[in-house]
């Protein structure tokens, strides 16, 4: 999850956090949603591990009026059929190619963003609530959730 999401951020080393004013402000600093003029989409697909594993990231932000902004995006982390060979030997010791069954393992994580416009003049701030989780086939899952606070100063 700490890829990144856009060819420019990943391009500058991740180095965006101050600068970020765009919809891709979901992931990087939720201060950045109040550069929004209008509603933004973001969508990001890529491979890793020579097409093994695959980075999905969605993201849609608006502006509500000139003091706040929300947002909302997705990201998913995962890698699909993975040979599942623990039923590969039955109880009598004997193997058997048919019980190779498949599975996929993911991470998810669902950011709801905010920002809004301190009385402060170039003072904005945001809220990003995470809800994360977790899925390795029917083996295991489990539950993450965070919260990221951000701020932003333009001279």
């Amino acid at each position: 999850m700490n890829i990144g999401v856009d060819a420019q951020s990943i391009g500058m080393s991740n180095a965006v956090v101050s600068s970020t004013s765009d919809v891709n402000s979901t992931y990087w600093n939720p201060a950045g949603l109040l550069q929004l003029k209008d509603k933004q989409i973001s969508l990001m697909h890529s491979n890793y591990f020579a097409n093994i594993a695959t980075y999905n990231f969605v993201a849609y932000a608006t502006p509500i009026d000139d003091e706040s902004a929300l947002g909302f995006s997705m990201i998913r982390f995962g890698v699909d059929d993975i040979l599942d060979t623990t039923q590969l030997i039955d109880d009598q010791g004997n193997i058997n190619f048919d019980r190779i069954n498949l599975f996929s393992t993911a991470d998810y994580a669902f950011l709801f963003s905010y920002a809004r416009r301190l009385k402060f003049k170039n003072l904005n701030y945001g809220v990003n609530l995470k809800i994360i989780r977790r899925i390795i086939g029917d083996f295991s899952s489990s539950w993450g959730f965070g919260m990221d606070f951000g701020i932003q100063f333009k001279t």
